[in-house]
């Protein structure tokens, strides 16, 4: 069967030049493009070949959901995603209105392949060692792992993976936290590596800047709305590996597929958000590692729930984190 696939992309800028090479791809190979709008988006959005969501139009696709959706918020991005499995999608990829996608942007890899595979079990692994011998690593790895080179991804082997959640990388202006472009922010060409799988409780975190999900894994796309910005996707990266395992699913990293020309930023106000992980990050995997989880699809939902009521119960997460996720969970039963 081949898939049907959707591009997700959250922004309120006008038409640029990134969203508009997007349409063009996506009108290429095929693939649905939808841009979430939010309340700053102009009125006007037009882009030929493009899905543009107000406000509005997201009332339309699940309203109770979408009016529980803080607005001003990334997350919005969520009504994007159920848009997206209301048409039938088979595979959402995501990125972000400063990423400009290469011409193997639409080239990932089958869920079920043969792939390197890595496993260091319990630790964190710098994913970015893997793809470059430059000091550099991925936004959301605990500051004290940073200097951590013990990963020996030599021992990777080949084996048949299932992998429904894949990472891209990105050139120029990867995904960093604001230490690192404080003290550096030396622009970075990863190599073109093969793909690697990290194995079993192996940790790494991952973003939503250039992310591709396969049907299976859907439920787990859902971006928390009460905690840090910095850390949304950070956060359910955790949340996401952790179920994962219980599947038998390894998580996919793969060389560039995007160059990122970063929307300008308060690099102050970055590290402020950033904060929360900065102190919790290594908690929260231990947290997420003591639960007691069921695999299969049919408890993805109840799995998220164990998930976010651990991170609410620690007051990582906002109580009202549990209203929104079960709303989330109602409106994936109802459009699928």
């Amino acid at each position: 069967m081949s898939e049907k696939i959707s591009l997700v992309i959250t922004s309120i800028a006008s038409p640029n030049a990134v969203l508009k090479s997007y349409a063009q791809m996506c009108k290429q190979h095929s693939v649905n493009f939808i841009v979430v709008g939010d309340t700053k988006s102009p009125n006007d959005f037009f882009i030929d070949n493009c899905q543009f969501l107000s406000i509005d139009a997201q009332h339309g696709i699940h309203n109770s959901f979408s009016r529980l959706l803080p607005v001003k918020h990334y997350a919005r991005k969520n009504m994007g995603y159920l848009q997206a499995i209301q048409q039938g999608s088979t595979v959402i990829i995501e990125t972000d209105d400063d990423n400009f996608g290469n011409d193997n942007f639409f080239n990932f890899f089958p869920q079920s392949s043969t792939q390197f595979h890595y496993e260091v079990t319990g630790k964190w692994v710098n994913i970015y060692q893997y793809f470059t011998h430059k000091n550099i690593w991925p936004r959301g790895l605990p500051l004290d792992c940073i200097l951590d080179d013990s990963a020996d991804f030599s021992k990777a082997q080949l084996q048949n993976i299932n992998a429904p959640i894949q990472q891209g990388l990105a050139n120029d202006n990867p995904d960093v936290d604001a230490i690192y472009r404080l003290v550096n922010d030396e622009r970075i060409q990863f190599n073109h590596n093969a793909p690697i799988a990290l194995g079993k409780h192996t940790w790494c975190p991952f973003n939503s800047q250039n992310t591709v999900w396969y049907k299976e894994a859907f439920p787990l796309l859902y971006l928390p709305s009460y905690c840090s910005f910095r850390m949304t996707d950070i956060w359910r990266s955790f949340i996401a590996q952790r179920i994962a395992w219980e599947n038998n699913w390894q998580v996919l990293f793969y060389a560039p597929t995007v160059w990122q020309e970063r929307n300008e930023h308060n690099l102050m106000r970055d590290f402020e958000d950033e904060v929360p992980g900065y102190l919790h990050n290594n908690e929260i995997k231990k947290t997420l590692e003591c639960l007691s989880l069921k695999g299969g699809a049919n408890n993805l939902g109840d799995n998220l729930k164990r998930c976010y009521e651990a991170l609410v119960q620690r007051q990582y997460i906002g109580e009202s984190e549990m209203p929104l996720l079960e709303a989330w969970l109602r409106a994936l039963d109802e459009i699928s």
